[in-house]
C-alpha cells in the first residue's frame, strides 16, 4: 500500500501537471466506481496530500479524494491511446489523461466538499509532538502499532514503521507507555528524516508502486530493516529477524533495538 512518501510524490507531480487545468472529460470503467459523478468542466485548483489520500481541489468547492489502498496507482498519459490494463477510471485534460490503475480494485474515489486540511496527526504538517505524547504516549499499545494508527499519526505504514523504529533503536513490541520523552523525540526526528528522504527518492518500490509517470521509486535501496530478514544489521552486524504483528511482518535488529 502506498504510504506517505509515495502519496506525497504523486501529489507533487500532479500539482505540477494539472493545477489550474480544466477537466475536459471523465470516464468510469469499473461498476464499483459507478457512484463517482462526472466532474468534467471543473478546474483543478490544487492537489494536496491528506494522510495517505490524494486530494484534488476543484473550483466548484468540492474535492476528489483518491485512496489507492493495496495496488492502486495513478498514471499520466500525454497521448490518447489504449486504456492501460486494470484501468478503472480516467480524467482527461487538454494536455493528457490520468488513469486510476488498480489490479485488485480496492482503491476508492470520493467527491466531497473541500474543507480546511486538518493536519494535526501529520508529522510533516504542523505536528504537535508534545500533544501526541500527552494523548498517546502513555498507552499500552505496542509502539509499532501506535505509529501505524492513522488516527494517531497519519501516513505511516508497515515499511516505514519498521525503518523508523530501527533507526531510533526502539524494539517494535515495546508498549508505547515504556518510551520516555527522550525516546519519543528520537522517534519523531527519525520519522521526519526517513520520510523526507523517501520523498526525495520518489518512494519505495517493493511491488506495485510506480509514480505518476510509471517509474519505480528508489528508496528500496535505502532500507535498513524492512525485508532484510537474515541479513546483517548495518549498525551492529547482528542478523535482522522477522516476527508477525497484527498479521504483518515486522523486521528489526534484536541487538540494536531495545
Amino acid at each position: 500500500m502506498p504510504e506517505l512518501p509515495e502519496v506525497e510524490t504523486l501529489c507533487r507531480q500532479l500539482q505540477k501537471k494539472i493545477a489550474g487545468k480544466k477537466i475536459v472529460s471523465s470516464e468510469i470503467y469499473d461498476p464499483k466506481l459507478a457512484h463517482v459523478k462526472d466532474i468534467r468542466g471543473n478546474t483543478v485548483t490544487a492537489v494536496r496530500r491528506n494522510g495517505k489520500t490524494v486530494e484534488m481541489l476543484l473550483d466548484d468547492g468540492n474535492s476528489v479524494f483518491i485512496h489507492l489502498r493495496m495496488t492502486g496507482r495513478l498514471l499520466w498519459q500525454e497521448k490518447a491511446g489504449d486504456r492501460p490494463k486494470h484501468g478503472r477510471w480516467r480524467i482527461s485534460f487538454d494536455e493528457g489523461n490520468i488513469y486510476l490503475v488498480d489490479p485488485r480494485r480496492f482503491a476508492t474515489i470520493k467527491i466531497l466538499p473541500t474543507k480546511m486540511s486538518s493536519a494535526g496527526s501529520d508529522i510533516l504538517q504542523g505536528f504537535d509532538e508534545q500533544s501526541f505524547i500527552e494523548k498517546h504516549g502513555r498507552r499500552k499499545t505496542k509502539v509499532k502499532s501506535l505509529i501505524m494508527d492513522q488516527r494517531a499519526l497519519s501516513g505511516i505504514g508497515n515499511i516505514y514503521a519498521c525503518e523508523i523504529l530501527h533507526c531510533a533503536g526502539i524494539q517494535p513490541e515495546r508498549p508505547a507507555a515504556s518510551l520516555t520523552n527522550k525516546d519519543w523525540k528520537k522517534v519523531f526526528a527519525k520519522t521526519k528524516d526517513i520520510l523526507q528522504k523517501a520523498i526525495e527518492k520518489r518512494g519505495t518500490s517493493i511491488s506495485d508502486w510506480r509514480d505518476l509517470h510509471g517509474r519505480k521509486g528508489e528508496n528500496q535501496f535505502e532500507l535498513k530493516a524492512y525485508g532484510r530478514e537474515g541479513k546483517k544489521c548495518v549498525k551492529c552486524g547482528a542478523a535482522i529477524i522477522r516476527i508477525k504483528q497484527g498479521g504483518r511482518s515486522t523486521f528489526y535488529c534484536p541487538v540494536c533495538q531495545k
